[in-house]
């Protein structure tokens, strides 16, 4: 069949890849693409946001499966216009959609669903939200509610960084996403995300992972779209695992009560409390980066998977994993995630790709002139599979020394509290 996959980062390109493996693929189209999907695919120029434009498009070069990366498209309901038309469809609608482009709404779904999660507070008026950040103090989560690419959450630890990220709110840093501010409280213990493929009844976990989300060693600096990754996580129980499981159960037979039909990839992001995993976000789709490290261990092939979540038949597909581990590590530009230079040439990467197990993902990449030259923040997922979790860590930064680029910059501990166990969370 032929597939349009619309986004552009190592989410995408890890997708194409998987699918372009699959016999079940003939043409892939990417919109808008890199220069990691132009080596496998076929990149194309179209508003990824535009429902009529990618509708029109599918019409046009006989697509039979849309599948949606980004969130912003999800947002803007493009799934709604193509599943309309009779297009299979692998992404939620705008209602669903909601899950992520409103913290309010997320808040709100759980709490209707009992599924433990941060208190909280919403607010549309800066005065009320810092009367309410005063009163509560730090340390407290600050969270513009609509999409902000990964960069509208403060995890602050002082009372000045908290009123301050009220008011960059307010003060239309992330335009409309910060007109309704979220206000929580600070949890604390290790993060865990735990990804499932649902068509709205079924509901199918994949593994689990690990993100590691602030820019600098350590778990410092700002919050980024992910500076690296692994799966699975060896300190999530088997009561943790099954309460995560549960919250994600609970979340889509909620949103069906609602009458609101979800198809695609449902993402809990988790926090291990010492009261049980709670939940501190959903997103609605695949992760970035945490797909570059599930879809290397997915054995299923995973056509199967979108067009079962797309028809309403998942019950009837069993999901099989590799039992290799999986570490990525994110190359991105100096300065990022604030400002960054781009265009700078990138070299090594086929020579780390040489090394058994590694694959290099492009996020944050062109191809100009027949060379490939940096054009994001996060450049490059180098990603390794080994048979335990220090040899695919070992492989994954032995690959990173092989590729350069001027501003490359990377945090060299991802991983580094996985085989500590709990206590290094302490």
């Amino acid at each position: 069949m032929n597939i349009l996959v619309l986004g552009s980062g190592g989410r995408e390109h890890a997708i194409v890849r998987s699918i372009v493996n699959s016999p079940k693929s003939e043409k892939v189209f990417v919109a808008s693409g890199n220069g990691g999907t132009a080596q496998i695919a076929t990149n194309v120029k179209l508003d990824q946001n535009d429902g009529a434009a990618v509708l029109q498009f599918c019409k046009d070069n006989d697509v039979e499966l849309l599948v949606i990366g980004p969130e912003a498209p999800l947002v803007a309901g493009v799934a709604d216009l193509v599943r309309e038309a009779g297009i299979d469809v692998f992404g939620p609608g705008a209602q669903g959609a909601q899950l992520e482009g409103s913290k309010r709404f997320s808040k709100e779904l759980m709490m209707q669903a009992g599924i433990p999660t941060a208190t909280y507070e919403s607010f549309t008026d800066e005065a009320s939200a810092m009367a309410y950040v005063e009163k509560v103090g730090a340390p407290i989560v600050v969270k513009a509610d609509g999409l902000a690419a990964g960069k509208g959450v403060v995890v602050a630890s002082e009372l000045s960084e908290a009123l301050d990220a009220v008011k960059d709110c307010f003060g239309g840093k992330f335009g409309e996403s910060g007109s309704t501010v979220v206000i929580e409280e600070c949890m604390t213990g290790p993060e865990c995300s735990l990804l499932a493929f649902t068509d709205g009844i079924t509901v199918a976990p994949m593994a689990t992972a690990q993100d590691h989300k602030r820019a600098l060693e350590g778990d410092k600096g700002p919050n980024t779209g992910g500076m690296g990754v692994y799966s699975p996580v060896p300190i999530v129980t088997d009561e943790e695992h099954a309460a995560m499981v549960d919250a994600l159960e609970r979340t889509v037979a909620t949103l069906r009560e609602r009458g609101i039909d979800y198809r695609g990839v449902l993402y809990g992001g988790f926090m291990l409390t010492k009261d049980g995993p709670k939940v501190l976000e959903f997103n609605a789709r695949f992760g970035d980066p945490e797909t570059q490290v599930l879809l290397p261990r997915l054995k299923t092939d995973l056509v199967d998977v979108m067009v079962a979540c797309a028809q309403q038949r998942l019950a009837d597909v069993e999901l099989e994993w590799i039992d290799d581990w999986a570490v990525s590590v994110v190359l991105a530009s100096a300065g990022y995630p604030g400002s960054y230079d781009k265009g700078f040439e990138i070299t090594g990467i086929e020579d780390a790709q040489a090394s058994e197990g590694v694959i290099v993902y492009h996020a944050g990449t062109a191809e100009r002139d027949g060379k490939i030259v940096t054009n994001g923040g996060r450049v490059l997922n180098v990603t390794a599979l080994g048979k335990d979790f220090q040899s695919a860590r070992e492989a994954a930064y032995a690959a990173v020394e092989k590729i350069d680029f001027s501003s490359k910059t990377y945090r060299r501990d991802i991983g580094a509290k996985a085989a500590q166990g709990r206590q290094a969370w302490e």
